[in-house]
């Protein structure tokens, strides 16, 4: 039984997920944060961690094994525990148990459980497709410092001394600012005198063709018989997310690749982080979009997930 597959499925959605007679995986959500020394920026995520005190059945898993496997309510729950009984006695004789995108837990020197949970996957699906990155530090101090040295150094062109012995200079930048004033005006009132030409010729024009179209009359010998197409709309509240993307184009070519292999893949259009979703398909039920979910995982993309979401 794939035990993590359904633990990993459930996480995205709850915060605790008990394994009756072994313990729970709890999840906990924290903030985006910024290392100050590395630049580094981390996304929003679910902490994963482990207690071993919650063992009492709740149903949960349970009837979520029920429900993909297509059993009995009873019969998940004896391979459950079946399961469990198997992963103690490996714990029991010292081996690490490898929870694949969850965790390890193993026995410490006092025989108590240790659990080291994975990184590799973020369970916040509201922070799907970011990632962490590092931003370059910003040197606007330095240049800052390094523009006051240069201007102790180099002296300004026109001191007021210049200025003083060279008179005539005042007059020539007066002289220069008129002229620019004026041709500033000049060509103000020219762009506005050719803009009113074009307007009146283009309402001219418009008239002219309105005239043209009401004289006219159309008459079609051999019309073309009526053609009816009857596309199938999707719809449903379960979607399978196939990606999601910052740039729109690569959602497109992601859409023509899944749309190319016989999926019929539509975009959702995007989260509240900007990314375009593309999706394999959308369901009415929830049953129908797990069953399509274990399918599209074992055949094709194994990071495919559930989304639970009314679309507008």
């Amino acid at each position: 039984m794939q035990l993590e597959t359904y633990i990993s499925d459930l996480l995205y959605r709850y915060e605790c997920v008990i394994v009756p007679g072994f313990g729970a995986f709890l999840t906990q959500s924290v903030s985006a944060r910024v290392d100050l020394e590395t630049n580094a920026f981390y996304p929003p995520k679910k902490i994963i961690s482990f207690n071993e005190q919650l063992q009492q059945n709740d149903g949960l898993l349970a009837n979520y094994i029920a429900e993909i496997e297509k059993t009995p309510y009873n019969t998940a729950v004896k391979k459950i525990a079946k399961t469990t009984k198997f992963l103690k006695s490996h714990l029991a004789q010292g081996e690490i148990l490898s929870f694949k995108n969850i965790g390890d837990i193993s026995l410490n020197s006092e025989r108590k459980i240790t659990f080291e949970p994975s990184y590799h996957l973020n369970y916040l699906t509201d922070a799907f497709g970011l990632t962490q990155f590092v931003s370059p530090s910003v040197t606007r101090e330095v240049y800052k410092e390094e523009i006051e040295a240069i201007e102790k150094i180099i002296p300004l062109t026109i001191t007021p001394e210049k200025r003083h012995s060279r008179p005539y200079l005042r007059y020539a930048a007066v002289a220069i600012i008129a002229l620019g004033l004026g041709g500033l005006v000049a060509s103000n009132y020219y762009v506005n005198q050719i803009e009113t030409h074009n307007q009146l010729a283009q309402e001219e024009a418009t008239e002219q063709i309105e005239n043209k179209i009401q004289e006219a009359t159309f008459i079609i010998d051999n019309p073309l018989p009526a053609v009816t197409f009857n596309v199938a709309k999707q719809s449903g509240n379960f979607h399978i997310v196939a990606g999601a993307f910052r740039v729109e184009e690569n959602c497109n070519k992601k859409l023509k690749s899944l749309q190319a292999k016989g999926y019929r893949a539509r975009k959702i259009g995007a989260n509240k982080y900007g990314l375009h979703q593309v999706v394999y398909s959308s369901y009415e039920t929830r049953a129908e979009a797990q069953n399509a979910l274990f399918k599209i995982r074992k055949s094709h993309n194994p990071d495919a997930w559930l989304l639970a979401q009314k679309l507008n």
